[in-house]
């Protein structure tokens, strides 16, 4: 099963989660209603606005954390296009058959970077794509120390290495940074705080006979949403908000390596 199917299925099982809390907490609560009367709420409203702090400064910051590796992993993507079309225009100093060896292998290098942009959701391919760019910044990078030391004077070491250096360093980071989430048990607690407010929720509406279904249905959804944009955020390549549009920069680039 994908990584956003699983996002979908823990969303709508939170919302299915917070529906049952809410009629679970109301049946309680009614019954607490019934034996002991208006007193039966009393002083739990302190207990409640701590859990549904709790619950908030939660989402709020697993939410601001996502939004923000969002951004590094677009900005990681506009650093790569810098490096590349730099190491790209650095070739130029090379003369004869270096120049157009190690400009097919940087066509090459760029051209797996798309595909590994472009194939996020198949690990095979993915696995495959990284293990090619290792191969290819090997040879592109012996390559390119041969021309250096073949020709110092018209290719100096000071110029033509450090953008390619930046290029490999720029690769690594973007694949790590693919696989930078927060630990498991800050979501799964997560959803408890979800479940355990939309409980105290449901209780705090004891004294109703009977229960808005506009407003469980709407509140249910709107912490599964707020959940489920959470998730979406840290699989930028695998949900509805994606870092696609970035890689338009890796697309024109590549169009001018000719």
């Amino acid at each position: 099963m994908t990584t956003i199917l699983l996002c979908a299925l823990a969303a709508l099982s939170l919302f299915a989660g917070v529906l049952l809390c809410l009629r679970i907490g109301w049946r309680l609560g009614r019954k607490r209603h019934a034996d002991l009367g208006e007193d039966g709420q009393a002083g739990l409203g302190a207990l409640d606005g701590s859990v549904y702090g709790m619950m908030g400064l939660l989402i709020a910051f697993t939410f601001t954390g996502a939004a923000s590796r969002f951004q590094d992993r677009r900005d990681l993507i506009t650093q790569q296009v810098n490096a590349a079309g730099t190491a790209w225009l650095r070739t130029e100093l090379l003369e004869g058959r270096d120049k157009a060896e190690v400009q097919a292998l940087l066509r090459d290098y760029v051209d797996a970077l798309l595909v590994l942009g472009a194939n996020a959701a198949d690990a095979e391919v993915r696995t495959a794509t990284v293990a090619e760019l290792g191969t290819l910044q090997d040879r592109l990078w012996l390559r390119l120390a041969a021309a250096v030391r073949a020709n110092p004077a018209a290719a100096p070491a000071a110029a033509m290495l450090p953008p390619f250096n930046e290029l490999f360093d720029l690769t690594t980071t973007r694949i790590r940074a693919a696989y930078q989430h927060p630990p498991v048990a800050i979501y799964l607690m997560l959803g408890v705080l979800v479940l355990v407010s939309a409980l105290f929720a449901g209780f705090g509406m004891a004294k109703a006979p009977r229960q808005s279904w506009l407003h469980l249905v709407a509140f249910s959804a709107v912490l599964a949403l707020a959940i489920y944009l959470i998730l979406d955020l840290e699989f930028p390549r695998l949900g509805l908000i994606r870092v696609t549009s970035a890689d338009q920069a890796l697309v024109d680039l590549r169009a001018t390596m000719k």
